[in-house]
């Protein structure tokens, strides 16, 4: 069995210049989830893909239209790891120091997270057991922090891939497990 994990196409907005509040720090958050994305082509090739899941979220859709000529089932699931202000609203700072403190924040289960890390891992595995037990070869398209995620879970369960650090935009990882 096959499980090709690919991160969606690069997010054409960029940071913000200059510093930011949390309120800056939402509205960036916004208005990533809805750009547009630049694609480019990725090579499937690595077998037949039986089935594809994708987050879905705005960029994940697009990039797993783009590979993937089959239906494809969009889960909430599959979403990046949501990130919330942490700090003082009005402190200014750049965008990328309130990214690292919300994903600080969120490691360590801080309140201002939406999400805590046990429930992700939860919403992660729950999603791999329903993939394992069909068997069929799955692309899954979703986000660079659960593509981490899934990874370390796929290797607990006996699969071998790639060492992934930071997921490449449009990449496909392959992770294999003999019968």
């Amino acid at each position: 069995m096959k499980i090709g994990l690919v991160r969606h196409f690069e997010v054409q907005l960029g940071y913000p210049k200059g510093r930011v509040n949390a309120e800056g720090l939402r509205n960036w958050a916004s208005e990533y989830d809805v750009s547009e994305v630049i694609t480019r082509d990725v090579q499937i090739s690595d077998g037949e893909w039986g089935n594809c899941f994708s987050s879905d979220l705005y960029r994940a859709q697009v990039t797993a239209e783009s590979i993937y000529q089959r239906e494809i089932t969009y889960l909430e699931d599959l979403r990046e790891i949501p990130v919330a202000p942490c700090l003082p609203s009005k402190w200014k700072l750049p965008l990328s120091f309130h990214l690292v403190a919300g994903r600080i924040a969120w490691y360590v289960n801080h309140k201002s997270q939406p999400e805590t890390r046990t429930s992700v891992i939860k919403r992660l595995n729950q999603f791999l057991d329903r993939v394992i037990e069909n068997g069929d070869n799955t692309l899954v398209v979703s986000h660079g922090g659960i593509i981490i995620f899934l990874r370390r879970e796929l290797l607990r369960r006996g699969f071998k891939g790639p060492k992934i650090s930071r997921p490449e935009n449009g990449k496909l990882y392959v992770f294999e497990r003999q019968k």
